[in-house]
């Protein structure tokens, strides 16, 4: 639990406090005189008496007993400052904005595992150290500007750059979003993202707690507390919306497979929030505008009323909902499209933009909104496009606007875009307590991704059953590395993976001895197979419809003396298209699972989902539906499709076997061949990593 003493402390001291208010010193202590907090204030600084009107002491010695301290103060001074705050003052909320530790230096690394250790032992907690700072609606404890309207409804705000906290700060605001709490986290040296999301979660009271939360990360830590606490906060009526930078990068992994080369951290990110029901965003802009759409009632449904005066911006909106997968229902041909038309001027139009022209007017709006709200059951919510020219005054629009939307049950989403021409009404709108969204657009884009983020996925799920006691018994007595194909077979098997039936020969007799036993002709073709290099095409080590003896004899006399083969595949062909599945270890994120279409299409499409494991067939039936290629496995112009049931099923047992043994560090199922009567994997590679 993070200490009271942090949280609303009766007393705090700034160290390091200053005059100056371009001094971290002199700002904290200045936003601290004119936040509300209510309690003692006492200063620090060997060099002063007095600080903007509060006494100051030389040391931290002739304090008296206090409950928190802000540090301004050289990083090598703080270890010492800490250890007496903390075993001599009652001190157990520490709030550090100073640089110069483990971010620059070893030396600095140890100063801050002391001060950590410190703080630990008297039952602390500790923001930073090199951070902004933290701020509620008890004080703010912060060097920076703007300090937000503090409200218990606002957002929660966890960041771990206060730089661009700030930024971030600065645009919500200046669109009406309002916060609870801002979390700079800095170092997180002790209180990380994850211990502020557990703490949020802990204490969650569902009539007190502000129910939108706001991530920017530039690392996680720890995925699975963040998947637990965001989980669990989503499932109790929170929302969630995060920014993990930093991901472009691919990982360090020497890619010695395709799934190797899929599992960027990025892609585990993206995995992670959709377990957990997080809407990722990828900028500033985005983060707050989907942070407003939370604020707002929540959108039951895909159909909206685009409501406008302006064309342009109505199309704009219309195609990104459009193409977001949302619905703009025509309601041209509505019962009551006839009687909404005649209340408005000649020349509008309720097909859906419902365009009320420039020269619209508030009463008119009012009579769309009533139309839209009581009789369109087509709808489910409205963005209602109004601007201005510089012409007039929109304050009566305005004013209807925050009316409608305070009264709609459906829910209604301004976008008031002359943000100069009509500024003071702007301002007037967002004062009743209304955010704007500025942009058409980018408010567009954020209702799709609300809209289409999944709910968080159960923490238990049901797998299918596998021979758990078979498939320890095959990886404890295997070696790491690539297992041979006789033991990957064997885990197959045991987890119910159809696979092809194939043999493994090192001798030309057996070859033909296989071929003989198969009846390989023309209708029996086979495929043989280089066993020892790890990219077989690329040697040349795959020849495909061998369909008599003697191209038996001369393809395994040409694979076998390949460099690094010491033994030939065979097996009869199998028909279908090529898919794929594929999982992969992370240390902190635990198994990440592939699928999508395979073959050479892994290289040159990369159109594949990934989930983090576990995951369950129907989960996996709903994600492949995401994929650009889905139309391919459905079946297209005549060509068979493949068996989707069958191939989610494929992929949870793949779930289920990375679980049951956790030692498998990458595996690639590439390809499965599907059809409407099989998927079937026909190549394997599976490498262990104990």
């Amino acid at each position: 639990m993070i200490a009271k003493e942090l949280l609303n402390p009766r007393s705090i001291v700034i160290c390091g406090a200053s005059s100056d208010v371009h001094k971290p010193g002199g700002k904290s202590l200045k936003n601290l005189l004119e936040s509300p907090f209510k309690g003692q204030v006492y200063a620090v600084n060997p060099k002063e008496t007095e600080v903007q009107g509060v006494k100051c002491y030389a040391k931290v010695e002739d304090l008296p007993q206090v409950d928190c301290a802000i540090l301004c103060i050289a990083a090598k001074f703080c270890a010492q400052t800490v250890d007496v705050l903390a075993k001599e003052k009652g001190c157990k909320g520490f709030i550090i904005v100073s640089a110069g530790f483990s971010e620059e230096s070893h030396e600095g690394a140890e100063i801050e595992k002391h001060i950590v250790d410190t703080i630990n032992s008297v039952g602390g907690s500790l923001i930073g150290p090199n951070c902004t700072g933290f701020l509620n609606v008890n004080y703010a404890g912060c060097f920076d500007t703007p300090i937000p309207p503090l409200d218990p409804k606002g957002v929660d705000f966890i960041t771990g750059s206060g730089a661009t906290a700030v930024f971030i700060k600065e645009y919500g605001m200046s669109n009406g979003l309002k916060f609870n709490s801002v979390w700079a986290v800095g170092n997180s040296a002790q209180l990380g993202i994850e211990d502020v999301l557990e703490h949020l979660d802990e204490t969650f009271d569902p009539e007190k707690s502000s129910h939108v939360i706001m991530l920017y990360m530039e690392k996680i830590g720890d995925p699975q507390r963040l998947l637990k606490h965001s989980r669990s906060l989503i499932n109790k009526g929170c929302h969630i919306a995060a920014i993990k930078s930093g991901g472009s990068a691919a990982g360090s992994r020497a890619a010695s497979s395709h799934t190797g080369a899929l599992a960027t951290n990025d892609a585990a990110v993206d995995a992670l929030f959709r377990k957990a029901g997080i809407v990722r965003c990828q900028n500033r802009q985005e983060l707050t505008t989907v942070c407003g759409v939370f604020m707002y009632p929540e959108i039951k449904g895909k159909r909206c009323a685009v409501v406008t005066h302006a064309g342009g911006p109505a199309v704009m909106l219309t195609d990104v909902l459009s193409n977001g997968g949302l619905d703009i229902p025509s309601l041209k041909e509505h019962p009551k499209a006839p009687e909404l038309l005649s209340k408005l001027f000649g020349g509008s139009s309720v097909g859906n933009p419902i365009d009320f022209l420039a020269t619209g007017t508030a009463e008119q709006l009012g009579y769309i909104l009533d139309a839209v709200e009581n009789d369109f059951d087509e709808i489910d919510f409205s963005v209602v496009i109004f601007g201005s020219p510089g012409l007039f005054s929109n304050k009566e629009v305005y004013d209807l606007l925050d009316q409608k939307m305070r009264t709609c049950k459906k829910p209604i989403f301004p976008v008031l875009p002359s943000i100069i021409n009509v500024k003071s009404e702007i301002e007037d709108f967002i004062a009743k307590g209304n955010i704007n969204f500025p942009e058409e657009c980018v408010l567009g884009n954020a209702i799709c991704k609300v809209y289409n983020t999944p709910k968080p996925q159960p923490e238990k799920v049901e797998q299918p059953a596998i021979d758990v006691a078979r498939i320890r018994k095959t990886i404890d007595r295997c070696k790491d590395g690539y297992m041979e194909i006789s033991d990957y077979n064997e885990l197959l098997d045991a987890a119910g993976i159809s696979r092809k039936k194939s043999v493994e020969v090192s001798k030309k007799e057996d070859a033909l001895a296989f071929a003989k036993e198969v009846g390989c002709s023309k209708d029996v073709p086979l495929v043989m197979k280089v066993v020892g290099p790890l990219h077989k095409s690329d040697v040349g080590g795959v020849t495909l419809g061998v369909k008599d003896l003697d191209t038996v004899a001369k393809e395994f006399d040409r694979l076998i003396v390949i460099p690094e083969t010491y033994a030939v595949e065979m097996y009869p062909m199998l028909d279908g298209l090529d898919v794929y599945i594929g999982a992969i270890r992370d240390e902190k994120f635990g198994h990440q699972i592939f699928f999508g279409l395979g073959g050479i299409f892994i290289e040159v499409l990369k159109d594949v989902q990934s989930a983090l494991a576990p995951i369950t067939a129907a989960e996996a039936k709903e994600m492949l539906k995401q994929l650009k290629g889905y139309k391919i496995l459905e079946g297209v112009r005549g060509q068979e499709g493949v068996n989707i049931d069958l191939y989610a099923e494929q992929v949870a047992r793949v779930s289920a076997l990375v679980q049951a043994a956790p030692e498998i560090a990458e595996m690639d199922l590439n390809p499965l061949l599907g059809n409407p009567r099989y998927v079937t994997a026909v190549d394997a590679r599976i490498r262990l990593e104990k």
